[in-house]
């Protein structure tokens, strides 16, 4: 079930309804009732993998409760690598199998070695990258003593499988989410109406901008061989704000959708493209993700402590390790080996952590500097994000290099229309740049701004999502 789907709009008041009018009083009917939507949220889809939520929430439960009876270091080590090892080996039939069984295969037949090995025709269960690992965040930390093991069985299931973030986040830690799922929650009216406003903001960038500018993306990516160098510019920034639009649409979503039903989730995307540098960027893109691989695979492996060489290596397999989440393909650990290419000359260098504030905080407008920052940490995310929208290596390789040519002085919008789409990107920048230092775009708690501002603003968004809205289009994200 699509958030941007007639099926989702009927589902979330019909649930909401029955949720605070039904089950308000009882905190194991809220969270049995929760789990049941949840499962029907998913099972909308196909209802075959299920059986693999089920076994995944399973394994992690039960090697909670066995870390809980076990004080010797060597068993609760020992049922941790369990737990991680089984809910990773799903994650790596289910996702990996087939492209190590063919890289295995092309590696003997470049030694002129020709092997049959047989594939699986799998398909990819949706989300099973997100709860995969926010299962095993509730198992990691409780073995480093930071959260008490739960005997909750539906709470814990509930929590694993809560539908706003099933499909594609945010991954929130169980030391966040978990213990909302104990507290008896209550109605609030402006948790409520401010979830709304992200529901819509989140909206507004997944319909308005990811799918339009997708339109122009799979044209241009299509037909890049004969295209103008200034049109490929295009379809790599149109992209840019593709990708954006589309996966920090659903966490808006997400997030607005878990305010509805009383929970607070953490923040997945703060303004990434006002970022002044490549560190700041991944502070602010995707954050559950990048915090997760930080706290339980950068610092375990030694962070930035140690020798520059140790330094090197971490980095480097963070980031290649992320690539290789986002897909089965080369592309994706190229892109992942491009941005710790960015990314590393910062760290050893220390200015890793220069910008951690707001930029231009208090004031109006960047300075010059800031301006400049800006459009070159900009202009490296989109040359990484050529990588990962490409179908090959050698196609990304491609479209790069033809962008390099002497049609890049030309008119872009002359063999893409896509002019329509600047005054869209106009609106969404402009209302974020005002509300960087806010949860979200329509974040309107402590502004001052009169009711009938705020009232004009929501129908304008959407009278535009009503205009500008195209097919209904999956998210990307869902393919991960």
């Amino acid at each position: 079930m699509l958030f941007n789907s007639v099926d989702f709009l009927i589902f979330l008041p019909t649930v909401f309804l029955l949720y605070w009018f039904l089950f308000q009083k009882n905190l194991t009917l809220q969270n049995l009732f929760l789990l049941a939507i949840s499962y029907l949220f998913y099972g909308w889809w196909d209802w075959r993998f299920l059986s693999l939520i089920l076994i995944c929430s399973g394994i992690n439960y039960l090697a909670g409760l066995a870390l809980s009876s076990h004080e010797e270091e060597k068993k609760r080590k020992l049922i941790l690598v369990t737990s991680c090892i089984l809910s990773l080996g799903l994650l790596g039939v289910f996702k990996y199998y087939n492209f190590f069984i063919d890289n295995f295969i092309n590696a003997f037949a470049l030694a002129g070695i020709y092997l049959q090995a047989r594939t699986l025709n799998i398909i990819l269960p949706l989300g099973i990258s997100f709860y995969t690992f926010k299962a095993l965040s509730y198992t990691i930390d409780v073995y480093y003593r930071k959260l008490e093991p739960t005997k909750d069985i539906i709470a814990f299931f509930a929590f694993v499988g809560f539908f706003p973030q099933l499909l594609a986040g945010p991954i929130d830690r169980a030391t966040n989410l978990l213990p909302q799922f104990y507290i008896k929650r209550t109605f609030e009216y402006d948790k409520a109406v401010d979830g709304m406003r992200q529901i819509l903001w989140g909206l507004f960038k997944k319909i308005v901008i990811a799918d339009n500018c997708a339109t122009y993306v799979n044209q241009i990516f299509a037909g890049y061989e004969t295209l103008p160098a200034s049109t490929l510019v295009l379809g790599a920034v149109f992209f840019s704000f593709q990708i954006y639009g589309d996966f920090s649409g659903y966490s808006d979503i997400a997030i607005g959708t878990s305010r509805l039903f009383g929970f607070s989730s953490m923040r997945n995307f703060s303004v990434p493209y006002f970022s002044r540098d490549i560190a700041e960027f991944w502070r602010r893109w995707h954050i559950s993700l990048t915090s997760w691989f930080r706290d339980y695979l950068y610092i375990p492996l030694g962070g930035n402590r140690g020798t520059k060489y140790k330094v090197v290596r971490n980095t480097f397999i963070v980031f290649l390790v992320c690539g290789f989440w986002h897909g089965a393909n080369w592309t994706f650990i190229a892109w992942g080996l491009i941005n710790a290419i960015y990314f590393l000359p910062l760290l050893l260098l220390g200015k890793n952590r220069k910008n951690i504030d707001t930029v231009a905080q208090g004031k109006t407008l960047p300075s010059i500097k800031e301006l400049f920052q800006m459009v070159i940490t900009f202009a490296l995310a989109t040359l990484a994000w050529i990588f990962f929208r490409a179908d090959s290596i050698g196609q990304a390789f491609a479209y790069i290099g033809n962008i390099f040519s002497k049609s890049l002085i030309s008119d872009p919008f002359k063999s893409a229309n896509a002019v329509f789409i600047l005054p869209l990107l106009l609106i969404m920048i402009a209302v974020e740049w005002l509300q960087r230092d806010k949860q979200h775009g329509l974040d309107f708690n402590n502004r001052k701004i009169p009711a009938f501002v705020r009232i004009f603003t929501y129908y304008a968004l959407i009278a535009i999502i009503m205009q500008f809205g195209t097919s209904q289009q999956s998210f990307i994200y869902f393919k991960f």
